[in-house]
């Protein structure tokens, strides 16, 4: 039998850098044990490369943890005399969640109020990806994204709301086809109805 524990070169995937650490020959050792596990043969020749597949596959989909959001937003500040309402919605995010290590997928919506500094646009989808890119929440999911647009640009205020399925509701536990789940937060300015509200309408034909 193949030895779990052998170190393996990663080729990476998508974007990330090959590597070669204990850590990835972990990965391919722990999915060679899931498969033994759950009865079936992980010598069989359909399932030989499966573990270093789902090794590379897990670090793709966890390769937020190696980027820094505030260093993505501060990467394209630019200062700017602007001070109305900035939205990008319809973000799609990807994430895994950390009680089942299942996906759930949907939308982020994002809006900012600048005060004198504006940040290149695609920064904001990027910072969605850092953060969702881990074993997440979807609640702590919605605070980080906030927090980060709020504690690097300084603006009068931000909004986030994010509408997700979860597999681990889908095709386990309730197994609810249908089921959306919504969550929102809001600092500053946004906390005023008026300004929440406004922000509300703007994206609420992604939220029907």
């Amino acid at each position: 039998m193949e030895n779990k524990n052998k170190t393996v070169t990663s080729k990476g995937d998508g974007d990330r850098p090959e590597k070669s650490d204990q850590a990835f020959s972990n990965l391919i050792g722990a999915y060679t044990d899931i498969i033994d596990g759950v009865g079936e043969d992980s010598q069989r020749n359909g399932l030989l490369k499966t573990p270093e597949r789902a090794a590379k596959a897990m670090q793709f989909f966890t390769k937020g943890y190696s980027e820094d959001p505030s260093e993505i937003l501060k990467s394209a500040l630019f200062e700017e005399n602007y001070s109305e309402m900035v939205i990008v919605k319809d973000i799609e995010l990807y994430s895994l969640c950390e009680h089942h290590l299942v996906p759930f997928f949907g939308k982020a919506h994002i809006g900012y109020i600048p005060k004198g500094k504006i940040v290149g646009l695609s920064k904001l989808a990027r910072i969605v990806d850092a953060f969702s890119r881990r074993l997440q929440v979807q609640e702590r999911l919605t605070h980080e994204i906030l927090h980060c647009i709020q504690d690097n640009l300084d603006p009068y205020g931000a909004a986030v709301v994010i509408e997700a399925r979860h597999m681990c509701m889908m095709m386990r536990g309730v197994q609810k086809q249908n089921s959306i789940t919504t969550t929102s937060a809001f600092t500053g300015i946004f906390k005023h109805v008026e300004t929440r509200n406004e922000f509300l309408k703007l994206i609420e034909a992604n939220l029907a």
